[in-house]
This record gives structure tokens, sequence and C-alpha cells, in this order.
């Protein structure tokens, strides 16, 4: 099988972590301990969240008197695309001797009419208390949300188009590498009036680039894999309860939060209702369980996974 994991961005920073490079290293050996599995039986192709070292290296270029601007988003996305992925690709070589193993710098392609570029909702950073959220907000220009109990910097986040390197990832895959790429949703462009491509300032969100990629490489499952072990109905609530085996419909009539569940849910929705394959969100540690349909929430036209059985 062709298999697309999404790792969430608290696969490598915990919330409320300070993202010590040392840690992260260490949550990324976890990460592909887990993975592992997956890579000796299937074809595999991990992408990765960066909000919370997009965040990082964005407030150093903002503090950095050196620099005449700061390093814009798309530039820090290429950086933490770099960063990250060489620890996913030396971990990966590690668990997975004598496999070949790629780690790519991806460009994710967006218009730059996108209504998300007048509306930031994408969390970067680490969370901060609301009195210094404002305050930061206030020096730099940010915008700035509550999330959960606490308040952290949004960005545009705009809708991903198509990862330009596609075929290439394509070719990887078919020669049996185990590909990284398109690390944080990737790095944003558009095509300018005479259809050459240009950076923005934006982070793409991970798990709907996850969704376009695992539908153009003709993936047979997609995997969404967070810190939570199922998405839950009525999160929150006296009435509370994990969702196991559902459709794309039956989700479509729950809420979710926009700023957490809701772009998972969606993008999971998406690549079932477009594909008619198996789309999951769980917990990372149980990612072979949830790819055997015993764990996890499992999306699929119909409510199975009949493909469970063979794996």
């Amino acid at each position: 099988m062709r298999v697309v994991v999404a790792l969430g961005g608290n696969a490598l920073v915990k919330r409320g972590e300070t993202p010590d490079a040392g840690l992260q290293r260490a949550n990324v050996d976890r990460a592909v301990r887990a993975l592992a599995p997956l890579a000796e039986k299937h074809e595999l192709i991990v992408t990765h969240g960066n909000g919370p070292q997009v965040g990082v290296l964005a407030l150093e270029s903002q503090n950095d008197g050196r620099l005449t601007r700061p390093y814009p988003l798309d530039t820090i996305g290429a950086e933490t695309q770099g960063m990250i992925g060489y620890w996913l690709l030396q971990a990966l070589q590690n668990a997975l001797p004598g496999r070949q193993v790629m780690a790519m710098v991806n460009q994710t392609l967006v218009s730059a009419v996108d209504p998300a570029f007048q509306n930031p909702t994408k969390f970067v950073g680490q969370v901060y208390e609301r009195e210094e959220a404002e305050r930061l907000a206030a020096e730099y220009g940010w915008t700035v949300r509550p999330d959960g109990d606490r308040w952290r910097r949004v960005v545009p986040s705009p809708k991903p188009q198509r990862v330009i390197e596609t075929r290439l990832i394509r070719e990887l895959v078919r020669a049996g590498t185990v590909v990284v790429c398109a690390g944080g949703g990737g790095i944003p462009v558009f095509r300018n009036d005479v259809g050459r491509l240009e950076g923005v300032e934006a982070v793409i969100d991970k798990d709907f680039t996850a969704s376009v990629l695992a539908e153009t490489l003709d993936a047979d499952a997609l995997l969404i894999l967070t810190d939570v072990r199922n998405v839950m109905r009525h999160y929150g609530t006296d009435r509370q309860e994990a969702i196991t085996h559902t459709t794309p419909f039956e989700l479509r009539g729950e809420a979710f939060p926009d700023g957490s569940m809701g772009p998972k849910v969606a993008a999971v929705t998406g690549f079932v209702e477009r594909t008619g394959d198996m789309a999951a969100i769980g917990l990372l540690d149980e990612c072979v369980e949830i790819l055997a349909g015993t764990a996890g929430t499992i999306v699929t036209p119909n409510a199975t996974w009949p493909l469970a059985s063979t794996l």
C-alpha cells in the first residue's frame, strides 16, 4: 500500500514545551520508531508540521538588529523544512538500514488572491499568556488569537493547490524510497503575471497539503497523526464520545474548532470523498493499529475498512 502520513507539530514539540533542538530530536526518534513498521511493509511518504519552529525563527529574525528586515515567512518555512527534514531523514536511515530515504525541500502552489491573506488563522510559534501575546502583537505588528487557554500568533494560511515537485516525489516512491516532503505544508508560492514562481508570506496547513499530495500520488491511505486518540463528538461536554469509524457525510454534520481539529477533519473528509479511499486521525504511537482499522478515527465512504484484514 502507498501511505501518506502527516505528523502534527506536536510530534516534535509538545504544547507548552520550549522548542529546544535536543528535545525535538528525541521526539523525532520516538516518532520514527512508531513509523518504521509502516515503512517496512508499505510505500511511505512523510509530511510534518513546523508551526512552533516557524514561530521561533521568525521571532529570532525579528530581533536580529543586523538585519535590515526580518526573513519572510516563506524563507523561514524553507529553513524549517531543511532542519526537520534532516532530523527525520537521519532517524529513518538509522531505523531502516539499507532502505533509501530522501528528504526534500518543496514548494506548494497557492492562489495570490486566496481570501486567507485577509484573515490570518494559522497558529505559529509558542503559546503566551494574553497580556504577553498582546504586547508582542503591538511591538511586532502580529495578529494573535486564543489557542485553548493561552494565546498565539496567527498568520495567513492559503489553501494548497499542488505540490510543485509532485512528479519527482512519485518517481522516488516508485523506486522504493521513503520520502520526507512538503514539511509545514510546503513553501507557499504563486505564479506571477509572467508565470514565474514567487514566494509569499504565509504558512500552509500541512494537513490540507498532505490531503492534496495523497490524492495526486494515488495513495491508498492518508493518516493524520497527532496527540489525541480519536476525534471526539460533542468535545468538552458531558456528552463527549470518541468517533471510531465514520464517513465524510457524518463528519460534516459535526462541529470542530477551526484552529485545531477542524482542518484535520476537513483534510481527511476531502481525501475520502475525492478518492473513495481510507483516511484516519489518531495517535502517532498507534499508527500501525490505525492502518489496520483497530485504533483512531477511521474515515471511509461506508464507515468500514475492508482492506484491514489483508494487511
